[in-house]
């Protein structure tokens, strides 16, 4: 299949461009001794688990479906952590996972025992305070009054004795700046207690794929750890997976006016990039400029009945017009696994583009994907 012949809207994986990122991904592996793992929350797109299983050490869940998701399908060493577990559900955790992560010491007396007598390795998250991000509080996990982590305050050094590492994760789409300053903070509050772990998490966050990244710093940092500390350092980057990896497609389906020109799209920001208005940001668009940069300016909208169902502002050389193709970038993350069906929006196809340049579709989702999700 061809560029033309694909179904819109749809998000298109560049199995290329995805083997670069983890190129990049495995050189820092390779030259520190780190483990990197998948963050499933970013990029679940199982199908490319094998290519994804040749590079990286392993995977992280956020709970039971993403957990037996990474056993079924990509097979290495499977961690997962979650603010609290439930009862029902923790047996089939210990099935799935190797590496079970605790956000609170009440949770680690509650399950710690089974966690242990499974043969799991157990860890606990830890909550530094220590905040490098500005702009959008719902993406920091060392905002005020968190939830996630275990803060020096609240910290037990008596109940370590299963314990064998530590977790934290305070970045989102950050360089290693950003990890340096954390790193510090994290060893001025709890390296007291690393001689009785064996390993340590510097979760997720790291932009490592991005043009400009300070990959040396990075790498610096976990030389440090390991030389200092002794430990196994794991990363588990989500977007820099993925990033810039894919695309999402999307056909015109009107234009009108009102006090300027607006275009309606048959993808949704509220269904299909929900992060658009949720962080908020602008996803890049192929071909296009900043409002006023070029010949005439559209706001793009989404079909729902959200009001605010609003990409952004976008100029371009031309007007638009009904049936024209437009290519928002950076789609392969954070979309397919955060997408809905409000409105009863269908689901955008999922399509992979091989190494050869063929376009193959990988799923299609029908009428069915929606009605089955409501009884």
């Amino acid at each position: 299949m061809n560029f033309s012949e694909l179904p819109t809207p749809c998000y298109v994986i560049d199995e290329t461009r995805l083997e670069q990122n983890l190129k990049i991904l495995k050189g820092v592996i390779d030259r520190t001794g780190c483990k990197i793992l998948l963050a499933q929350k970013a990029f679940s797109c199982y199908v490319l688990y094998p290519l994804c299983r040749q590079y990286l050490s392993g995977t992280s869940s956020s709970g039971l479906y993403e957990a037996r998701l990474a056993k079924e399908e990509f097979g290495k060493e499977n961690h997962v952590f979650s603010p609290a577990y439930r009862e029902d559900e923790f047996a089939e955790l210990l099935n799935d996972c190797d590496h079970i992560i605790f956000n609170s010491f009440s949770q680690l007396e509650r399950f710690g025992g089974r966690a242990f007598s499974a043969g799991k390795e157990i860890g606990l998250r830890l909550n530094p305070q220590y905040s490098t991000q500005k702009g959008h509080e719902i993406y920091d996990p060392c905002a005020k009054n968190s939830r996630l982590g275990i803060t020096l305050q609240n910290f037990r050094g008596d109940l370590l004795e299963h314990v064998s590492g530590f977790h934290f994760h305070t970045l989102c789409e950050q360089n290693s700046d950003a990890l340096e300053a954390t790193v510090s903070a994290v060893e001025q509050q709890f390296s007291p207690w690393f001689s009785q772990i064996k390993w340590l998490n510097l979760g997720g966050g790291h932009h490592i794929t991005r043009p400009g990244y300070d990959i040396p710093r990075l790498e610096r940092c976990i030389h440090h750890l390991k030389d200092t500390y002794h430990l196994q350092i794991y990363l588990e980057p989500g977007e820099a997976v993925a990033l810039n990896a894919g695309f999402l497609v999307t056909s015109v389906l009107d234009t009108l006016q009102n006090g300027m020109p607006i275009a309606i799209l048959d993808t949704s920001a509220a269904c299909h990039m929900p992060d658009v208005l949720e962080m908020p940001y602008r996803p890049p668009l192929m071909d296009s400029g900043l409002p006023g940069e070029k010949a005439i300016t559209y706001r793009l909208g989404g079909p729902t009945c959200l009001s605010g169902d609003i990409i952004g502002d976008y100029s371009f050389s031309a007007p638009l017009k009904p049936g024209d193709r437009l290519i928002f970038e950076d789609m392969a993350i954070y979309s397919m696994v955060k997408n809905n069906t409000f409105n009863g929006m269908p689901l955008p196809t999922i399509v992979v583009k091989e190494k050869n340049g063929n376009y193959r579709i990988l799923h299609k989702f029908g009428y069915e994907d929606f009605k089955m999700r409501l009884s």
